[in-house]
């Protein structure tokens, strides 16, 4: 199959609604989409949860919306996604992803109707990987603009990620120039105690870990582990500030 390294594990869910026709566009005719509204193929595929496809599928389509947030896709910002999608997948799924990522830019998408069909089949640990993958991408230059933010926090917001998880995850892009940074990335706050730093890294520790990913394929539970290190490390930047033992 010829994007056989990007959707391997197969397409559920995503080959239904606003994600399968998009998907339909941008690889062919390789899938039948059946009916336009998608909800029959949903209702016979959300019981079998979300596959490796449907995850990396609803990741590069979330991607086009970020590329597209500001009205132009400049060569650069690509180069950076390309980089980004080597990084966590692998040289010949990144060249399978840019080859669809280009068929999506040219193509109207509906966000919200995305981010909802995502939200209806994604249980929230794979949410918040997708979060935080988009993250990567939209800090990917060192800054995220007006537009990228927006986007990003109309996403989370259908997700129904909480706004200490969106901050949890944002919180390691903006070390520079966020003297609390460690705290957010642990959901609490600076008046916290260091008992109060110990239970809140416990906490934010079992959920990312990269387990819960396991059922979306090996290469997307390694992504996960980013994430799970930047909350070690806000842990370990808390303990040397507030000599914690």
């Amino acid at each position: 199959m010829k994007y056989g390294k990007w959707i391997g594990g197969g397409l559920g869910w995503a080959l239904g609604g606003a994600i399968g026709a998009l998907v339909g566009f941008a690889i062919g005719a390789l899938f039948d989409s059946g009916d336009s509204d998608g909800q029959g193929q949903q209702s016979r595929r959300t019981s079998q949860g979300t596959g490796p496809g449907d995850f990396k599928m609803s990741l590069l389509v979330l991607i086009a919306c970020i590329v597209k947030a500001d009205g132009i896709a400049r060569e650069s910002e690509m180069a950076i996604v390309r980089r980004i999608l080597v990084s966590n997948f692998g040289r010949a799924e990144a060249d399978e992803a840019m080859s669809i990522l280009n068929r999506l830019l040219v193509q109207e998408i509906d966000e919200t109707e995305v981010a909802r069909q995502i939200d209806r089949n994604m249980n929230y640990s794979s949410k918040l990987e997708l979060l935080h993958l988009l993250f990567q991408i939209a800090y990917a230059d060192g800054e995220v603009n007006y537009q990228e933010l927006a986007l990003l926090q109309r996403i989370a917001g259908i997700f129904g990620i909480s706004h200490m998880d969106f901050n949890a995850i944002r919180a390691p892009y903006t070390r520079q120039n966020d003297a609390g940074w460690a705290y957010k990335a642990l959901g609490i706050t600076s008046a916290a105690s260091d008992d109060e730093i110990k239970s809140a890294y416990r906490k934010m520790a079992m959920k990312y870990h990269p387990d819960k990913l396991s059922g979306l394929g090996e290469d997307v539970r390694k992504a996960g582990e980013e994430k799970f290190r930047a909350v070690k490390d806000a842990y370990d930047f808390l303990k040397r500030e507030r000599n914690i033992r």
